[in-house]
């Protein structure tokens, strides 16, 4: 099977065997993965290998979509051309046999790949879905969803959606880019607490952008608004409140498209011990300066190439986009903890990272630590580094907000113990 056949609830698991032979037989520099239906009847394909400029369109004339069931045998194949080529995603008109019907009987067989002018149609494994193309709904189920890619997060996943959902996060997507740790059992947990999670399989290697782009597309018809951040970063409203008050702040802004926050980069604060109470909580210093900013965003407001940064989308007319003054909100980014987290980040296989970090290249590099180099040693002064300004704030609202009373536990750490489970604890304890 495919990747496009593991969007997981996390109250049931998949049938399905991972796809590990789908993900090695092919060859990882030319790929087609993954490819959807859109409404506005085109196909969007997601691409490994076209090693396109970033942030730039390509020339569509050049591409094609070819859809088929086998791809070496001519008369089984339709091509359309392509409206758009962005980074890895490129976007054809869907043929009218597939729109009209005719060859929806057999769908679940029909692949999508690409070919450019004059060269071979690259190897797929991508199998999109037939998706209805009317009836979406007006009212968005959400005011503002989540979504983030992560591997190997499970321990620090709980804080992440409990805070969250505290300033008003109704709904989460989370990328998983090929964790073997808890993350099932963790997300189980928080599901049946209310929590709205889904978890995606997306084991591609250095697509974060395009992974964004894809979350955007399905987060499109139940979410108004979603935000695009990772597990160690926190939206921190100043004053208080929820993003939805952060939001109709701004909704005076005509055609708003994007709502761009700043990120502030903390240090390890002193500690070397991962803090049992959290990272909002135990990190407390950061660096004064602000560094890139992420966003929230209109799904139904990017531009069809759906080309993004990461940090940010580009946006088709006549919407806008703005950027927060810090004194409303910004991103306690939780970037530098202590080095027995940081240090994972040497050997993580997450698909953002720009380079492996033990090679010599690309050393100036942003995600890469100032002054650690490329082997993963840590350095003496570690836990007193980028710690420029002493920051309280968001750790005193979340002790306020979340801390027991009794217990003086927060809701993710181990010892904690809801108060429904105390109370049948205490009954069984009587009837002894």
């Amino acid at each position: 099977m495919h990747p496009h056949g593991y969007t997981i609830s996390v109250a049931t698991k998949s049938k399905d065997p991972i796809p590990t032979k789908d993900l090695f037989i092919h060859n990882w520099e030319t790929l087609v993965y993954e490819a959807l239906y859109d409404r506005d009847y085109t196909t969007i394909v997601f691409v490994k290998g076209l090693n396109l400029r970033p942030e730039r369109l390509a020339e569509a004339s050049k591409f094609q979509c070819v859809f088929g069931y086998d791809f070496k045998n001519p008369k089984f194949i339709l091509s359309s051309e392509a409206v758009s080529v962005a980074q890895e995603i490129v976007r054809c008109r869907t043929p009218m046999s597939i729109l009209s019907g005719q060859a929806q009987a057999q769908a679940h067989a029909i692949k999508v790949s690409i070919k450019i002018n004059g060269g071979d149609i690259f190897p797929s494994i991508a199998k999109p879905s037939l998706e209805p193309y009317q009836n979406f709904p007006k009212q968005k189920a959400h005011k503002i969803c989540l979504c983030t890619m992560l591997r190997n997060q499970a321990r620090f996943l709980k804080e992440w959606v409990m805070y969250h959902g505290k300033v008003g996060i109704q709904r989460w997507f989370i990328y998983d880019n090929n964790s073997d740790d808890d993350i099932e059992k963790v997300i189980g947990i928080l599901q049946s607490i209310g929590y709205n999670i889904t978890r995606h399989l997306w084991p591609w290697v250095k697509t974060q952008e395009a992974g964004f782009a894809h979350c955007a597309l399905r987060a499109r018809s139940s979410c108004e608004w979603v935000g695009f951040i990772d597990v160690d970063e926190f939206f921190n409203i100043r004053g208080g409140g929820t993003l939805n008050k952060v939001i109709k702040l701004y909704s005076k802004v005509k055609n708003l498209g994007e709502i761009r926050t700043r990120c502030y980069s903390f240090g390890p604060s002193g500690l070397k011990k991962v803090p049992r109470e959290g990272v909002t909580v135990g990190y407390t210093c950061r660096l004064l300066g602000s560094e890139r900013h992420k966003s929230i965003i209109r799904p139904d407001a990017l531009n069809q190439s759906l080309i993004n940064v990461v940090h940010h989308f580009h946006l088709r007319t006549p919407f806008v986009a703005i950027e927060l003054e810090k004194g409303v909100m910004a991103i306690n980014h939780y970037k530098y903890q202590v080095w027995e987290v940081f240090k994972e980040k040497f050997y993580r296989r997450v698909s953002a990272f720009v380079a492996d970090w033990q090679e010599e290249n690309n050393v100036g590099s942003k995600d890469r630590a100032p002054g650690v180099g490329t082997k993963a040693v840590e350095p003496k002064d570690w836990s007193n580094r980028f710690c420029e300004v002493k920051d309280m704030r968001l750790r005193n609202w979340v002790l306020r907000n979340f801390r027991d009373r009794r217990t003086h536990l927060l809701p993710w750490e181990p010892e904690f113990e809801p108060h429904f489970k105390r109370r049948r604890r205490r009954k069984n304890i009587d009837r002894l």
